[in-house]
């Protein structure tokens, strides 16, 4: 399957900037984006409703006498087009009558340019058949034993082209194809209700690849060990509570460095710009270079040139070129998450290259786009050698943090004890919880990068209305000493 029409309207976006530069626009750009979505769900033997749309348009921003206007359409025709721009300038005009802040952009030197991600199998050529087929065998794998009570198998396929051209004079096309699958098992026994996940929870399984990322997961072999893991998890019982040492597998660091890391870097929260969904941020400006965020071992890298990431692009909705950006160096905070405004208001020379829509018909906001914790040197059995008594966690259940990204809580489907440096008993319910700098330097140990894994987040919520971001993260294992852990209950 194709795109019902894969030409990119390159004459119509060049020659509507065109137009706006002769309005008298201080600045604007146009962004036209098609996407195609295919989602795919098998649960307890049955294929649910197919999922499969595509959306087309485009969405203009304006700049004049400092304040912002957007408006979008669908409608790819020139008169269209006309309207939809004399409304982003009319929204432009009555903003800067009120507003008081003007804004002022970082400097970006204009490109032509194409990008396109790297894929080897195309999921819309794979016949329909083929992947429901697989899913139904990978599902079925699971499913047997009494205690379970649902299994679900499901594929997600995107593919977006994107065309953005700026008065400034950028003009850049780009192409990406992401794909993903994961299991789910709900098991129970009495009152007592577990999950697993494989590979990962939350749809996190999700690269920007083709059909062969999904090949390459093997959900059948999955699916034997979350079987297993299910039905050890409804015997077992939670930990002890009280401070111990965590290692943490790359499953549950994403969503540690999603919420602790990515969220309270972003500019825009820092700057108060932010509060109204889900707050603001504790990473305030006069911290940025000051602040110890975690010990010497950590260092976090924003990196949108990363093979593969959710979060990977050739340039931003402003046109930014991709770059890889420290966040944390050694333990010490020292960069930002941040757009062509929110660098210009800090006084940076030039934004990070993160400003992303989530579609073509909402402006774009500062996002996320790979947050990697950088991996040391360790093995696996290194960090577990010399524990006397802790617990490995893996796979996030579910989360909660302040509004200032400070205090959180965790819980994760699976963990097991470590005994004098060896693995032991499973133990079910696991839940732990911090202070995000005093966690952070309470990092003793970060495993190779033989073990750093990168994963996909495709629900990463902000801005109202919500837009909802596919960003990535990746990281090795990690090992804390003196974290507060508890029964989720």
């Amino acid at each position: 399957m194709t795109m019902s029409n894969e030409r990119v309207p390159t004459a119509l976006v060049r020659q509507l900037v065109k137009d706006l530069k002769r309005r008298g626009v201080d600045y604007a750009d146009v962004r036209f984006e098609r996407i195609l979505h295919e989602s795919l769900i098998v649960e307890n033997g049955q294929v649910k409703p197919i999922s499969l749309f595509e959306t087309a348009g485009v969405g203009i921003r304006v700049l004049i006498r400092g304040s912002w206007g957007f408006a979008s359409t669908p409608h790819l025709t020139p008169s269209f087009l006309r309207r939809a721009a004399t409304q982003a300038i009319d929204i432009a005009k009555s903003s800067s009558s009120i507003n008081r802040k003007v804004v002022r952009l970082a400097p970006v030197e204009p490109v032509k340019a194409t990008w396109r991600s790297s894929w080897q199998i195309d999921p819309f050529e794979v016949p329909l058949s083929k992947k429901l087929d697989y899913l139904l065998w990978a599902e079925a794998t699971v499913r047997g034993p009494k205690p379970i009570k649902r299994v679900t198998a499901h594929m997600d396929f995107t593919k977006s082209t994107k065309c953005f051209a700026s008065t400034e004079g950028a003009a850049i096309e780009q192409r990406a194809i992401e794909s993903g699958a994961g299991l789910e098992v709900v098991a129970q026994q009495g009152e007592e209700v577990q999950v697993r996940s494989y590979p990962n929870s939350h749809h996190g399984a999700l690269a920007q690849a083709g059909f062969e990322y999904v090949k390459q997961l093997d959900l059948v072999g999955g699916a034997k060990t979350i079987q297993r893991e299910v039905l050890q998890l409804l015997r077992t019982t939670p930990p002890r509570a009280g401070q111990t040492t965590l290692i943490l597998d790359p499953t549950q660091m994403v969503m540690q460095l999603h919420e602790s890391c990515g969220h309270p870097t972003e500019l825009d929260r820092a700057l108060g710009q932010e509060l109204s969904y889900a707050g603001g941020s504790f990473l305030t400006p006069e911290r940025l270079g000051t602040l110890r965020y975690g010990s010497p071992l950590i260092t976090i890298v924003a990196d949108a040139t990363a093979p593969g990431g959710a979060g990977t692009f050739g340039y931003d909705d402003e046109g930014v070129p991709a770059q890889r950006t420290e966040l944390v160096r050694e333990g010490v905070f020292v960069g930002y998450l941040s757009s062509r405004e929110s660098a210009a208001r800090l006084g940076l020379r030039h934004s990070s290259g993160a400003m992303r829509a989530d579609g073509w018909d909402v402006p774009p906001l500062v996002r996320m786009t790979n947050v990697n914790l950088e991996p040391g040197e360790a093995t696996l059995e290194d960090l577990l050698h010399d524990v006397k008594r802790g617990y490995l966690l893996s796979t996030n259940k579910s989360w909660s943090i302040d509004d200032q990204r400070l205090n959180f809580q965790f819980t994760t489907e699976i963990g097991w004890e470590i005994v004098n440096g060896k693995l032991g008993a499973v133990v079910n319910n696991p839940l732990y919880t911090g202070i995000t700098p005093q966690f952070w330097q309470r990092c003793t140990g970060l495993s190779d990068r033989n073990t750093w894994r990168l994963w996909g987040v495709p629900n990463c919520a902000k801005g109202e209305p919500v837009q909802l971001m596919h960003v990535g993260h990746g990281a090795p294992y990690a090992r804390f000493d003196g974290v507060t852990v508890a029964p989720a209950r």
